[in-house]
């Protein structure tokens, strides 16, 4: 069963979701109102209709409501700086009360009938009475939400060690597994600070290659091991592995060596040189 879809952000430029145009004449750019989980929210639309073959997922899809009206676009910005407001006197109400939490940022749906608080603590919190108080100051619905550094990071966004934004506020839906082998598959230095994006987690991107990184270490010799070259018996010192080259070692004699670089296919080594790589 043919169903189309459309990929929609909150924000301009920001983390994209999908949803059923609703037979809906949606152009990139429009502005339009869709229906989520919390309620009616502003979206951006970020891609052309497309159609996909996939009815399971098709039933997940919720609906582009209509087009967004100046009233709309006018009640976003507002609902900006009342999400400030809350924002602060969250914090006010919760460092009253001796709560151990973060305040991260406060999410209002396009109604005003509900409003997400998002927060980091590294222990449980008793925020019963903080959303009493809430409740009572702002006459709407309060959700307090805990959340980890890598749902914070996504939230607030920020510059990488790339020096672009990071990936997940910008466009994944899903946080990549990352590993410390795939660090070491890479020849990355293992120093934390390193290879940690600002939510102080392994990066996501870590895995972005990973599969090639580890299917071609797969087919390099070990460094260390002796291989044998066109010039004779040498010892790998290093494996460039996005072109697929290996340098390689010879001793000239007690104090000298030299070092030349060769391809992939011009060295010469045993099948248990590669399994012990691939361990």
């Amino acid at each position: 069963m043919q169903v189309a879809k459309i990929d929609i952000s909150y924000t301009e430029g920001g983390k994209t979701y999908s949803f059923s145009p609703n037979n809906l004449d949606l152009k990139v750019g429009d502005v339009v109102v869709v229906d989520t989980v919390r309620g009616n929210e502003l979206g951006y639309v970020c891609s052309p209709i497309q159609i996909i073959e996939d009815y399971e997922y098709a039933e997940q899809l919720k609906n582009v409501l209509r087009f967004a009206t100046d009233k709309d676009i006018q009640t976003k910005k507002e609902n900006i700086e009342k999400e400030k407001q809350i924002k602060e006197k969250t914090e006010e109400i919760a460092t009253r009360l001796n709560l151990d939490m973060k305040i991260t940022n406060a999410e209002l749906n396009l109604e005003r009938t509900k409003v997400v608080i998002n927060f980091t603590s590294d222990n449980r919190v008793d925020f019963r009475e903080l959303v009493k108080e809430l409740a009572n100051t702002f006459k709407i619905r309060i959700e307090l939400k805990q959340i980890g550094s890598r749902v914070e990071t996504q939230l607030l966004g920020g510059l990488g060690p790339c020096g672009r934004p990071v990936c997940c506020n910008l466009f994944l839906k899903d946080f990549e597994h990352s590993t410390i082998k795939m660090a070491k598959n890479q020849g990355l230095s293992l120093n934390p600070t390193k290879i940690s994006g600002l939510c102080g987690r392994l990066m996501c991107c870590l895995a972005y290659e990973n599969n090639h990184y580890a299917e071609t270490l797969n087919q390099m010799p070990k460094v260390g091991s002796v291989v044998e070259t066109k010039r004779g018996k040498g010892q790998v010192v290093y494996n460039n592995l996005l072109k697929k080259l290996v340098q390689v070692k010879f001793t000239l004699n007690e104090d000298n060596f030299e070092i030349e670089e060769f391809e992939l296919c011009e060295v010469k080594f045993d099948k248990e040189n590669k399994d012990n790589n691939a361990q």
